[in-house]
């Protein structure tokens, strides 16, 4: 009995583990059967998509043969046409055509006809028959930022005389932050004020973005309230399915999504908006968090135009006729003497105009222009605006930095106090080599507590050159700055200076347009004022910043006097670009000075400064 109850035991256990793998085989059958049907899914998906792309190809591959097709009708057309000015040409020469046009002429005139007949009968040489050429092929695009992007409206029109400009040459690259793409849909403004802050794909439209993004996978859209365009439609109203499509092939790929309200009324774009993971806006009354635009210094800054400015005075209508494009506008801002813009110009055309150098108001103030310059960048620059957007929708908004260390040798202890209070001045100012006395290593420290002071003692037979040579390897920030113990600098001098390399290509920056003041006549001078906002030979060595690496390259000659001369050549061998900035915010005293006596304009015989800091 035992035995048999233990047997029907097993045998329940047996079949409770067969029933148990039973039904774990039913659960994977029926996995691997979802499995199986996904794969099929998937496959026809694949299919479906290698369908579309083969047909895609197919259109290209048309469109391509369409224009390579055009391209040699073209070109066939084009010699048709100059064989068929050959034949024309080659007739008007023939013998018996000029034999026949002298006896027309001359019919009634036995003279006209004797001359007539002596020319036809002198041989002529005939033109050369044209050749065949193959047809040329399109260009490669350029994309570089800016590169398709230039003026064309060289011409403008005031009380109907017409004046003919260069244009401004839009910049091409380099960009802000290289390793940051954008996928961007903006109308030219914008457009033009982000194009530097990244490497930027546009251009694509809701039936082709598929196509254009993966060629470059972006790591953010930013879309604005455009107003015009294949996108106007679809972020207007109701979302389009274009718009929707490109969202959905954003998130599946994890990449960033940002909607930029610039004009219009936020209603009209309220419903397409909440589809982004983030908002910004420009107006004040819409409680979405604030991306204003900002001066693009690569655009917006003060290198002038090459045929100069126009001794008038114009008003924003004058300046800016409804037709011109964003990049003719470029060139606009930097033609008049002066605008006069009336009440209620936007804040953002006023800075504008403001960071070309333009004087806004009723006369050509060479001052008031300068300091409107520095506001407007003060304001805020895109480059910082793009800053305060990437930290808030979480990515990195590394990019190179204008931080300085500057070089100061004080050769004469009666000059410490003085030199140090002109640095004390300074903004942005990381690092102060000082070499000098050793009480100048206390000192610094006590005038400027919040900077890195490195002081080194010199030998007593160096000159001011071996100094500033030693102290470049102390050097850390990407600029070095050199200041003359002797001179006066203004709080705005560095800043100004580092605005420079927003803007311009060169890697050393100064003045060679400043002024001077000579104790002894008491005499207040202008050096060059002609020289600003220009590639140059050399500037003022007491002016001299420079990216460090440079200067490391180059050295500093063992000299007191001239070592800026010598440096300047070697930068014309090496062709090192070198800029001269503005002529504000620095002073050169000397007790006298033959040479800037006769190459400089005398301004007045009193202070320097009231000219010179503003």
């Amino acid at each position: 009995m035992t035995t048999e109850l233990e047997s029907t035991r097993r045998a329940l256990r047996d079949a409770v583990a067969q029933a148990e793998r039973a039904a774990e085989l039913a659960r994977l059958l029926d996995a691997a059967e979802a499995k199986l049907a996904a794969a099929e899914q998937s496959a026809a998906e694949a299919r479906s998509l290698a369908e579309r792309l083969s047909e895609a190809e197919e259109r290209l591959e048309t469109e391509q043969a369409a224009a390579d097709k055009l391209r040699k009708e073209l070109a066939e057309q084009r010699f048709q046409a100059e064989v068929a000015n050959w034949k024309l040409s080659s007739i008007k020469v023939a013998r018996w055509n000029r034999l026949g046009d002298a006896i027309k002429s001359g019919k009634s005139n036995p003279v006209r006809l004797a001359k007539g007949l002596r020319g036809a009968a002198k041989p002529v040489k005939r033109p050369i028959a044209p050749k065949r050429k193959p047809p040329t092929a399109a260009k490669a695009k350029d994309e570089r930022p800016g590169a398709a992007y230039q003026a064309t409206t060289t011409t403008r029109t005031l009380g109907g005389a017409s004046f003919k400009l260069k244009p401004f040459r839009v910049p091409t690259g380099p960009n802000t932050r290289p390793h940051l793409t954008a996928a961007v849909i903006a109308d030219p403004h914008a457009e033009a004020l982000l194009r530097y802050e990244w490497r930027q794909t546009t251009g694509f439209t809701p039936r082709d973005f598929a196509r254009v993004l993966p060629l470059e996978v972006p790591h953010l859209l930013v879309v604005e309230s455009v107003s015009q365009g294949p996108w106007a439609e679809e972020i207007t109203g109701e979302p389009g399915e274009g718009l929707k499509a490109l969202l959905a092939w954003c998130a599946e790929r994890g990449i960033r999504t940002v909607f930029w309200h610039t004009q219009g009324d936020v209603a009209a774009y309220a419903a397409a908006a909440e589809l982004f993971e983030h908002r910004f806006t420009t107006d004040l009354t819409v409680a979405w968090p604030r991306l204003q635009f900002g001066v693009q210094p690569r655009v917006h800054n003060p290198l002038p135009l090459s045929g100069g400015r126009i001794d008038r005075v114009l008003t924003l209508d004058q300046l800016l006729p409804g037709h011109l494009t964003y990049p003719d506008v470029l060139t606009s801002y930097r033609w008049p003497a002066a605008v006069d813009c009336p009440p209620g110009t936007p804040q953002w055309r006023l800075a504008e105009l403001a960071a070309c150098g333009t004087p806004i108001g009723t006369e050509a103030d060479t001052r008031r222009a300068h300091v409107a310059l520095r506001r407007a960048y003060q304001m805020g620059t895109m480059t910082e605006r793009i800053d305060e957007l990437l930290d808030a929708i979480g990515l990195p908004s590394a990019r190179a930095t204008l931080n300085t260390s500057v070089l100061l040798p004080i050769m004469d202890p009666y000059l410490m106090e003085h030199a140090l209070a002109q640095v004390a001045k300074q903004s942005g100012v990381d690092q102060l080599i000082v070499i000098g006395p050793p009480e100048s290593e206390l000192r610094a420290r006590d005038v400027l507590p919040d900077v890195e002071i490195v002081y080194r003692r010199p030998h007593p037979a160096m000159t001011e050159g071996a100094m500033l040579d030693a102290g470049i390897d102390l050097c850390e920030a990407d600029l070095v700055a050199v200041m003359d113990p002797r001179d006066v600098y203004g709080p705005h001098y560095l800043a100004d200076l580092r605005r420079a390399f927003l803007f311009s290509t060169a890697d050393i920056v100064g003045k060679a347009a400043f002024y001077a003041h000579l104790r002894k006549p008491q005499a207040t001078l202008l050096k060059q004022p002609e020289a600003e906002y220009t590639y140059l030979p050399e500037i003022a060595g007491a002016t001299l910043l420079a990216r460090r690496n440079t200067l490391r390259e180059i050295g500093f000659a063992d000299l007191t006097d001239g070592w800026d001369e010598v440096l300047m050549r070697q930068c014309r061998t090496d062709g090192i670009k070198v800029f001269s900035a503005d002529r504000f915010g620095y002073v050169r005293v000397r007790d006298e000075d033959r040479w800037l006596l006769g190459a400089a304009h005398l301004v007045e015989y009193g202070s320097a400064e009231p000219h010179a800091l503003i």
